[in-house]
Parts: C-alpha cells; sequence; structure tokens
C-alpha cells in the first residue's frame, strides 16, 4: 500500500496512515515493537524517525525473507521475531511503543499462491502462518450452518445464508480448492456488483481469512500482551481495516482509559479500576485527501493511538468489545 510519506523509496509496500502515525506518537525514541511486521513500512519509518531499536514480529515466514534484505542497513537496531503479536509479552517488555497494522498486507494479496485474493486465481489457502487448516478445509468441511454464522458475523455478508448453501452444494459435486472457483459462486449468488462497488466477493473473503486465522481472538490477545509489555508513558497504536476491527479497538482503549460507565440506579455501581490507558483522541484517525489520491484502499482505514499508565495491567470480555460470537465459542 503507498502513504504520502514513505521511509525508503525502495520499500515494496508503503502502509496506509504512516504519516500521521509518525506525527501522533512524536518524538519517537526508545524500543518499539512492530507486531505486524509485513513488508517493514511502520518499522521502517520508527526507525528512520529515531526509534533505538524495533522488534518485527510477523507469523508470516514471507515477512522474515523480505526484512533479510531490508533490515541489513539497520543492523542490531532491528531484532526480527517469527510469532504471533499475541504474545509479544513472551518477546520483550518494557516497551516504548507497540505498532499494530491489521488485517491482510498487500503483499500477501498480490502473491496468488497465498490464496488471499479473489482477483488472482491460486490455492484456496488464506494462512498467515502457513500452517494449520487453510481455507479449502474450512469451506470444503465446515456445517453449513457454521458457514453461514462466519460470513455474517466476520464479514457482514447479508446474503450468509444463501452463499453457504451454494458452497455446500457445490463441494459435493467437486472439492473447492481454488480462489477463483470460491469467488465465482459468491458471485452467482449475489447482484452483479455497480461500477465503484467493491468486488462482490470482498465480504466473504474477507470472512474466512479471519476465521481461518483467528484474527479477532488474536486481536484482543494482543491489545492485552501490548498493556502488559509497555511501560509507563509508551504508546500503542492500532491501523485498523473494517468497522468490526475498530469496534473491538475503540470499545478496549475506552474501557481501559475509564470511560467504560459507572453503572445506573437500577444497578449497583461499577467498581472503576485505575485506568490503564489515556487515550490522544477519543475520535479515530482517517486517511487525508492526499494519502487518498495515492491509494485509494486506504479508505476504511482507521488509527487509534492511547498511552500506557502505571496502572496493572487487566483482562478483558469479548462480549463487552462487541466481538462476534460464533456458536459454541466462549
Amino acid at each position: 500500500m503507498a502513504a504520502a510519506a514513505a521511509p525508503k523509496s525502495n520499500a515494496p509496500h508503503i502502509p496506509v496512515l504512516l504519516r500521521p502515525l509518525i506525527a501522533a506518537v512524536a518524538p519517537v525514541q526508545g524500543v518499539w515493537l512492530d507486531g505486524t511486521l509485513g513488508a517493514g513500512g511502520y518499522a521502517r519509518a520508527l526507525l528512520d524517525a529515531g526509534a533505538d531499536q524495533v522488534i518485527g514480529v510477523d507469523r508470516d515466514p514471507l515477512a522474515h525473507d523480505m526484512a533479510q534484505g531490508w533490515g541489513a542497513e539497520y543492523g542490531d537496531r532491528l531484532r526480527l521475531v517469527l510469532g504471533n503479536f499475541a504474545q509479544m509479552d513472551d518477546y520483550a517488555t518494557d516497551l516504548d511503543g507497540v505498532v499494530l497494522d491489521l488485517g491482510v498486507s498487500s503483499m500477501q494479496l498480490d502473491l496468488a499462491e497465498r490464496g488471499f485474493s479473489f482477483m488472482k486465481d491460486g490455492p484456496l489457502d488464506m494462512r498467515m502462518s502457513q500452517e494449520g487448516p487453510s481455507a479449502a478445509d474450512l469451506v470444503n468441511t465446515a456445517e453449513e450452518s457454521d458457514l453461514a454464522d462466519i460470513l455474517y458475523l466476520y464479514g457482514e455478508e447479508r446474503a450468509s445464508r444463501r452463499i453457504a448453501r451454494a458452497i455446500v452444494k457445490a463441494r459435493t459435486e467437486a472439492p473447492i480448492e481454488t480462489t477463483l472457483h470460491l469467488a465465482g459462486l459468491i458471485e452467482r449468488c449475489l447482484p452483479r456488483s455497480k461500477p465503484g462497488q467493491a468486488h462482490a466477493a470482498t465480504r466473504s473473503f474477507q470472512a474466512i481469512r479471519i476465521a481461518v486465522n483467528d484474527e479477532y481472538g488474536a486481536l484482543i490477545a494482543g491489545l492485552e500482551a501490548a498493556e502488559r509489555a509497555l511501560k509507563e508513558g509508551g504508546q500503542l497504536a492500532v491501523v485498523t481495516f473494517h468497522s468490526i476491527e475498530d469496534r473491538i479497538v475503540k470499545r478496549f482503549l475506552t474501557a481501559r482509559s475509564g470511560g467504560g460507565g459507572t453503572g445506573s440506579r437500577h444497578a449497583p455501581e461499577i467498581t472503576r479500576e485505575e485506568p490503564q490507558f489515556t487515550l490522544k483522541s477519543r475520535k479515530a484517525i482517517g486517511p487525508d485527501d492526499e494519502e487518498l489520491a495515492v491509494n485509494p484502499r486506504a479508505r476504511s482505514a482507521r488509527l487509534r493511538v492511547a498511552t500506557r499508565t502505571d496502572a496493572p495491567a487487566g483482562q478483558s470480555e469479548r462480549s463487552a468489545l462487541g466481538v462476534p460470537m460464533l456458536k459454541g465459542a466462549k
């Protein structure tokens, strides 16, 4: 993805909202953890802005292969960890900052063999870690009702039942093994997209990818891990790309900054914990016109930034954070 301000001209993809993120956390100093390393756009920007060290975490081996090239110029100022940001406090503590860029990266979408894109024919994979059950496994084995729930709750797809029914019918004739096979099934279930509208398979592919990678579970665990890993005064910056992610992040930070409510005259007063964060702004930061002109895909991106206090870390209740709950989920 391209942003108005790039850390280095030879970086293959630059994350959205890079310029406002660096401005929001300035001055950049100390040790930062980039929990979604990807192509290295945020990590490079943080290092160039003055961070003493950036710990780059990613569960995708491809991100680490790519970093062997661009990371050499930073020497030991860049430390790489193959892992999930949900366990970031196992990799580092006493951090000055944490950055999370959620969702799928451009480099993953661009590689047909990774199976993330409905625009490129490839194996129906979608695994960020390249391990465990794939999207093909999910699509070909899940119960129709479970598929419908995933499409509706994770992708906000209103035609979820119709699409799930079509998938189950099709897989009785032959396994659904490629991205274009699945995308074609979905397209036939929906009206033709008008010019300027999202592709018919957008929401369904998003939902399946989120389920395959347990992205919402990782997000909650990652926010809690960041709370444990940050020092007092450390900053947490999170970039989201769709409304459910942003809702989860917003509710987490609102609750952790003391904005969770105090009860009512009909219920006992809620005992408030000391706030673990202070918000830089209650309103999310979106892309400006300059960035949208360069990268229209940034339109849905939102940035939220908060500063860690000295209060003890806590735990979250998923139901209070607006996390979609599948049948049987805890």
